[in-house]
């Protein structure tokens, strides 16, 4: 049966400490750690104290009179939400008093709040009506008007009258004629989300919530993450699609669809039609708070552009036609066959999303080893974050972050470096800004001052705006400096790790050669910020690295890697909370599709094919003999499709026509293929070169798991049935046995049960657990029933950390007088990855098109005006987009984000790759920048493109209608 989840509010927080009290509330003895509100011990014993502006995500504020208790031996009547409890206390919070006072106190809100309940948004999910009735209020002595009280501003003069609803932002409502002025709003911006773009604005009757000096929400510096509404207890701020579809019947809990985060949501539902997505408080990665992504862009799903038919076409440049699932797949398993049989077994591959479950990546890896016989298989994390597999496995012997996100609660200095955090993993930006707020540290390495570096009440100790591409040798210069000057963790590094490695090691980042000052010139960071950083990290306490792509995407990724790794065990920093080595990933489900096996070199769990041992495992369960040879990587395919090698692709929801780097490239490999399998949502770019497309499931259709940045295993349940009529697996097992080998799975618990036999970091997992304890954190077996937050306790995985010697090889993409700047990329909050769905969403309200940003020097070198079109150009290709003048990049650097098509970001990014990875160097290419008044050749072949998907577009969901 479907009911609406309503979670308890306890309308404090929790308190940490280990001390018990014991109290006696109402007659009945109660025990809670010490710290505790009366309001919270209360609800521990089941009694509701009435309360408005209280609630448990947010500290105790004490503003709305309505939670009064009496104390005996106390005088007056304290607000049992900002009185701690204390041993041997007795509470009554129901008396006849307490009544008259509370009914009082309402009636005050009530003539001040318009009574249109019959027809509110709000009706039958509003705390204050709620409130009214728990208070037996059935009068009111002051009036009914309602809008007496409403603060508004008349040419420049104040006075009271009623204020319009400020409609501005895409996805909710201001209506300042029903606000209590209660502050949750204000302090959810505060506290929650470490915005502070709200505030209280006048004074007793003319107190009301401003959003900005003379500023719609649009305008402000809201960031739409959802807080001010979620906390809400009135209409004031309401969701549209409330407002539009009426309140929700049912909900399931499900898990967000966009970045590494993970977090958990209920889907609100009206029927199969989702109403809104509330963040979950019994979410282990967001605990109850959500960004304007996860929050409000789900409605891509139902967007008309999607495809919801199967459909085939003989050449890439015939037009398609729809087909039923049964000659979808016919013809993909005879056509693979037909590559095979005259091409080799090696001809073709696959390519497994980190937007899909684990379920779908491993079924997909196992039909590519099983029934295409080799192991031609990658997953887009070669283009992101493959060389923190690499880097990690070799200093601490796993392929993972090493916290859970709530270690960084216990962090004293928080290095980020190659990572926006507020932009691209925003739930848990607002976790760490908490953090600094309450007095972390902070050192940011990035060539951009992204908004972490200064915002309310956060500036970082140290901005240290590196060059790209030189994140190699900023942290020797960082290891130096803490050799040299004794600062070492000797006893850590003699019990924790291998000696020869780290004698070996020491005596090359000891070299002149790797001080800061030495590195000066080549980092263009000056010496003593080097050296000041390092000194704080090295004695400020438990010190935590958080990495992103920035690190990553360069042709010294993995030795970066292994250089934070050296950091963090030279200073003792791995292996309690508060510490640790933490990639922060991009997209939901990149440690899970790696974790599946989707490497050409791995089986799930990163062990290698070649082990016979392992092999033989899979060989026995799977029923097939396997290839002991590494397949080929991303790249390779490419190269090979070129080559005339290899002729056959299926790829699993992802764009690489968009998403990998020298866009002509992999246009003329994608060209080669005799036959390209695209699984999407849309017709993407890479799908303007396929022969067969086979419609995929959102988010909210799919039945799974997905793996966060934390190692976090969550729950994806479907709200709703697969609107294209089959799930995404079922598909891949169909093509599988059409082509010779069954796989019979009949549900997504079979598969993850198998993925529990096969893997033995997933030993204990299964989907009854999952939904019993929420979500576990890998390794989860018998040694860790529930689960690991934090790795390497005691002993490294692999036994004894692995110092590396890390040697800085500049990037072979230098500029010169033809191409003077160095081009670095980036995302932007509102956009995700290449933009195919939170494009198809109000979100382009905030970000319609990426730009250019350029430092003031460098435009005025070249005549660039603000907003002017400009012509961006590298030895590989040009694109043309707007232009922005910024300071926040060094002279000589220049900025766009990825999220459109259109702008074709990677037709100018090079094929360099890390040495060990072949990840993308995405973070430096050579540019020139001038002025533009024509779109690029680029801009022309997509617009004929898109022309087409529209067109295509149109029919299928015409069909399914």
């Amino acid at each position: 049966m479907h009911t609406l989840i309503k979670e308890i509010d306890y309308g404090t927080p929790k308190s940490e400490a280990t001390r018990m009290v014991t109290l006696e509330i109402d007659g009945q003895s109660v025990t809670v750690p010490e710290g505790t509100s009366i309001m919270r011990a209360a609800m521990e014993l089941g009694t509701k104290i009435p309360k408005l502006c209280a609630t448990d995500s947010m500290k105790s504020f004490g503003s709305c009179r309505l939670c009064l208790v009496e104390i005996e031996g106390r005088k007056g009547t304290p607000a049992s939400c900002t009185t701690p409890v204390a041993p041997g206390l007795k509470v009554k919070t129901q008396t006849d008093h307490l009544a008259d006072l509370r009914k009082g106190v309402m009636e005050l809100y009530i003539s001040d709040h318009p009574l249109d309940c019959l027809t509110c948004a709000a009706n039958g999910d509003c705390e204050l009506q709620d409130m009214a009735g728990a208070v037996g209020l059935r009068e009111v002595r002051y009036g009914y008007e309602g809008d007496n009280h409403v603060f508004a501003k008349n040419n420049g003069s104040e006075n009271f009258r009623y204020q319009p609803k400020d409609e501005s932002n895409p996805y909710f409502t201001f209506d300042p004629s029903k606000c209590i002025v209660c502050s949750r709003c204000v302090r959810a911006c505060e506290e929650v989300q470490g915005t502070f773009a709200l505030t209280i604005d006048g004074r007793g009757f003319a107190s009301h919530v401003s959003a900005g000096m003379d500023e719609d929400f649009l305008a402000s510096e809201c960031v739409s993450c959802g807080a001010c509404v979620q906390a809400c207890p009135t209409a004031t701020l309401t969701e549209k699609s409330i407002i539009d579809k009426g309140q929700p019947d049912h909900s399931v809990v499900t898990t967000c669809a966009y970045c590494g985060v993970g977090c958990s949501f209920k889907a609100e539902m009206k029927g199969d039609e989702v109403v809104r997505m509330m963040p979950y408080k019994d979410g282990g990665a967001n605990e109850g708070h959500s960004c304007v992504k996860g929050r409000f862009a789900w409605g891509y799903a139902t967007h008309q552009n999607r495809m919801l038919k199967p459909m085939l076409r003989e050449k890439f440049t015939d037009p398609w036609r729809e087909v039923s699932w049964d000659e979808a797949i016919d013809f993909t398993a005879k056509r693979f066959l037909e590559i095979q049989a005259k091409h080799g077994i090696g001809s073709i591959g696959g390519i497994t999303s980190s937007r899909c479950t684990n379920e779908e990546v491993y079924v997909v890896q196992k039909m590519i080893r099983a029934a295409f016989h080799n192991n031609n298989v990658d997953t887009c994390a070669r283009v992101c974050h493959s060389p923190t597999g690499y880097g990690l496995r070799q200093t601490f012997g796993t392929s993972a972050g090493t916290q859970d996100f709530k270690s960084v609660d216990k962090s004293d200095v928080i290095l980020i470096i190659g990572a926006n955090p507020t932009d691209a993993h925003p739930v848990f930006a607002s976790r760490m800004k908490k953090r600094l707020r309450d007095g972390a540290k902070l050192i940011v390495i990035d060539p951009r001052r992204t908004d972490i570096v200064r915002s309310p009440h956060i500036e970082a100790q140290y901005h240290l705006p590196l060059l790209p591409g030189t994140n190699v040798a900023i942290f020797n210069a960082f290891a130096h400096v803490v050799v040299t000057e004794g600062l070492v963790k000797r006893d850590y590094v003699a019990e924790r790790c291998d000696l020869e490695d780290f004698a070996r090691w020491e005596k090359f980042i000891s070299d002149p050669k790797n001080s800061p000052e030495a590195l000066e010139a080549i980092t263009g960071v000056l010496a003593a910020d080097v050296r000041g950083a390092a000194r704080l990290f090295a004695t400020g306490g438990n010190g935590a690295i958080y990495y992103g792509l920035g690190v990553t995407e360069h042709s010294q990724g993995s030795t970066m890697v292994m250089a934070m790794a050296n950091l963090a065990m030279a200073t003792g920093n791995i292996g309690r909370d508060g510490v640790g080595v933490n990639p922060l990933r991009g997209q939901n489900n990149v440690q899970g599709s790696c974790d599946m096996g989707s490497f050409p070199h791995e089986f799930t769990g990163y062990r290698h094919v070649a082990d016979n041992t392992v092999r033989d495992l899979f060989e026995k369960l799977w029923n097939v003999e396997l290839d002991a040879e590494p397949g080929l990587r991303i790249p390779n395919m490419f190269n090979a499709a070129i080559e005339g090698t290899f002729k056959g692709l299926f790829v699993q929801g992802e764009d690489i026509a968009q998403s990998d780097p020298n866009t002509k490239h992999v246009n003329s490999a994608l060209e080669s293929l005799e036959c390209l399998v695209v699984q999407d949502l849309f017709l993407n770019e890479t799908a303007a070169f396929a022969h067969v497309f086979l419609p995929g499931t959102s988010f909210l259709e799919k039945d799974g798991t997905f793996t966060n940045a934390e190692r976090r295993i969550n729950r994806v349940r479907p709200v709703m049935a697969p609107k294209q009529g089959m799930q995404e697996w079922e598909v891949v097992a169909r093509i599988a046995t059409a082509m010779g080998y069954p796989m019979g799975y009949t549900t997504e618990s079979e598969i993850m049960d198998e993925i529990a036999r096969v893997t033995p970091t997933f030993a204990g997992v299964s989907f009854e657990k999952l939904d019993r304890l929420g979500s576990v954190q890998w390794p989860c077996n018998d040694a860790a029933p529930e689960g690991t937050p934090i790795m390497h306790i005691g002993k490294f995985v692999r036994g004894k950390g692995r110092f590396m010697v890390t040697e800085f090889v500049p990037t072979d993409e230098r500029t010169n007088r033809f191409f003077p700047l160095i081009l670095t990329t980036g995302r932007i909050l509102s956009q995700y990855n290449v933009g195919a769905q939170t494009r198809r969403t109000a979100n382009v309200a905030w970000h319609p098109e990426d730009v250019l940003e350029i430092h003031p020097h460098d435009a005025e070198e070249r005549g660039i005006k603000d907003g002017a079109m400009v012509s961006l150009t590298s030895r590989v290709g040009a694109i043309t987009l707007r232009a922005v003048i910024a300071d926040r990049m060094p002279q000589g650097v220049v900025y766009t984000t990825f999220h459109h098509p259109v702008t074709g970001a990677n037709v100018i990014t090079t094929n360099n790759s890390d040495w060990a990875t072949n990840c993308p160097e995405y973070k430096v290419t050579a540019v020139q920048v001038t002025v533009s008044n024509r779109p690029s050749d680029w801009q022309a072949e997509w617009e004929q493109r898109e022309t087409e998907h529209k067109r295509v577009a149109i029919k299928p969901l015409v069909a399914a209608e």
